[in-house]
């Protein structure tokens, strides 16, 4: 707790800055939500024969998972707030628009028939006597969805949008709990406090409610109006208005990342913190002009990128290679034999061969990888389905295409050449979740990369780390012993290729400017 406090004390400033994101987030899609929901559950109320029809449409949205519409809006809107905004606001119609409906239609009828007795037109019966008695179901939708806003807005940091989701994302990417905890329990804060105000709003009169959503369009014109104002003054700085970057957090601020990058190379960059997949898209789409992807990825291939060469040789080595906790290769150490199978059995080009079918192609991870496997002559027929196992081993991988694959190579391996059944656990946020995993004997195994142990797991001092990074070799042998020491965990062969990090742009940029590698770059954007 107190290193929290600590962390909380020397980043204030940063909090504060990502609860306003939050806050503006939340609140500028509630309010349109609210708008819309009220106003379509009204419209639904009075036509209850096709009410149905729009409250699947709304429910069908609400099952959208919230990445996967973040990337669905990257290609129509871009990155940033609107498509951060738009999400929320569709994430928020379903329990405004429902309780609305459900609040209107439940009014009872002797209650119409007394409004109608004294004369009460149709429009003045929804706004003096329906509006009224469904109020307690109206607000209690927008309470609902108040609370779903607060939760899915940490995802806007995937897409650059700002808010909570920065601290959290970086978090688990740096394996730094203080950091997620930073970002989640602000979150938590606020979506308590916007049920609380939201409630007792919900207790006071007609006219309060009514002031108070005056009040809000004011508010909210005040915001898009300053919004719109400073939005005119930007930065003549020649150093980086030229090309914007996109980049993982994990990268932006691991020790042989961004920071480090900009410091070898001479030169400043404006850029965007986004999710890896996401990032590769808004690249295509020229919402950035640099990301930071891997020299493996066959996205580089079906999006028409180019490698810009690290002719400085800043990026340490990556090599790939399977890592397994010690207990469990004594309790099997029948694995042994399996990966020394796979020793240096995969090449750069192959590997980046498989992320291109599944990128590209889609194609199953799964059915990529059995395909290698097979034309390796690695495996052969399928294990019979009368299998007796001797035990069971969990395997895990990162939330990327080629861990994906990997694991399903250890797993076809495992089970084709021992009596051991394969248990998949894929799509681990990042390196500390599965390192957590790992820890509490929730997975046995899962690729991982020496540069990634190197700096993220095991820190080495300075004076180590210099002249352990001229040798891939070197850098291996350290990873896997101080593994042993302070883990427990035990690094078996090198799989045979290097995915270490890949500075990327789009070709016709690469040709247009005769860009080849990273010194271009900085000279490139340096110019007046």
């Amino acid at each position: 707790m107190k290193d929290f406090i600590t962390f909380i004390d020397q980043n204030k400033a940063e909090v504060l800055n990502q609860v306003i994101e939050h806050i503006e987030l939340t609140l500028i899609s509630l309010f349109f939500a609210s708008i819309v929901g009220i106003g379509l559950g009204i419209f639904i109320a009075g036509r209850k024969k096709s009410a149905q029809v729009f409250i699947s449409f709304v429910n069908i949205i609400q099952t959208i998972p919230s990445l996967a519409l973040l990337g669905f809006l990257i290609p129509l809107m871009g990155i940033g707030m609107v498509p951060a905004i738009t999400a929320l606001f569709l994430y928020a119609l379903l329990p405004i628009v429902r309780n609305t409906f459900a609040g209107i239609t439940e009014v009872d009828t002797a209650v119409m028939e007394a409004g109608i007795a004294m004369g009460l037109q149709k429009h003045q019966l929804l706004l003096k006597v329906q509006i009224p008695l469904a109020l307690p179901y109206i607000m209690a939708g927008i309470r609902t969805a108040s609370v779903i806003n607060v939760g899915v807005a940490t995802l806007s940091a995937f897409i650059a949008a700002g808010g909570l989701g920065k601290f959290i994302l970086q978090g688990i990417q740096l394996n730094n709990s203080n950091m997620i905890l930073a970002g989640a329990i602000p979150a938590s804060l606020l979506a308590l406090l916007f049920d609380a105000v939201l409630g007792l709003i919900q207790k006071s009169q007609l006219k309060t409610i009514k002031r108070v959503l005056i009040g809000s369009v004011i508010l909210l014109i005040g915001y898009f109006a300053f919004k719109l104002i400073n939005s005119t003054s930007f930065t003549t700085d020649a150093e980086s208005k030229r090309m914007k970057g996109g980049f993982p957090s994990e990268f932006i601020y691991r020790e042989d990342g961004l920071q480090g990058l900009l410091k070898a190379y001479d030169f400043k960059l404006d850029y965007v913190e986004m999710e890896i997949g996401l990032m590769y898209q808004a690249l295509k789409q020229g919402e950035v002009d640099i990301i930071s992807g891997f020299s493996t990825d066959g996205r580089i291939k079906g999006y028409d990128l180019t490698i810009l060469r690290d002719d400085k040789n800043y990026f340490p080595p990556y090599e790939a290679a399977p890592m397994l906790r010690k207990d469990i290769l004594l309790k099997y150490p029948e694995l042994k034999a399996v990966f020394q199978k796979l020793a240096g059995g995969i090449s750069t080009d192959a590997m980046t061969e498989m992320n291109f079918k599944v990128d590209e192609e889609k194609r199953l991870p799964k059915d990529v990888a059995k395909d290698f496997l097979l034309k390796q002559g690695l495996i052969g027929k399928e294990p019979s389905e009368g299998q007796k196992y001797s035990g069971l081993i969990k395997v895990g991988s990162k939330a990327f295409t080629e861990n994906y694959i990997l694991a399903h190579i250890f797993q076809l391996m495992i089970e084709h050449h021992t009596q051991l059944k394969v248990e998949m656990k894929i799509g681990f946020g990042g390196t500390k979740l599965l390192m957590d995993a790992m820890k509490n004997d929730e997975i046995d195994l899962y690729p991982e990369y020496t540069g990634t142990a190197l700096l993220l797991m095991l820190d080495p001092i300075s004076a180590q780390k210099s002249t352990l990074l001229n040798s891939p070799q070197k850098v291996y042998d350290y990873v896997n012993e101080q593994s042993q020491i302070q883990f427990g965990f035990e690094w078996m062969p090198s799989l045979g290729f290097n995915n270490t990090f890949a500075m990327l742009i789009r070709e016709e940029d690469a040709k247009r400017y005769n860009l080849g590698n990273l010194s271009d770059f900085s000279d490139f954007i340096k110019q007046p």
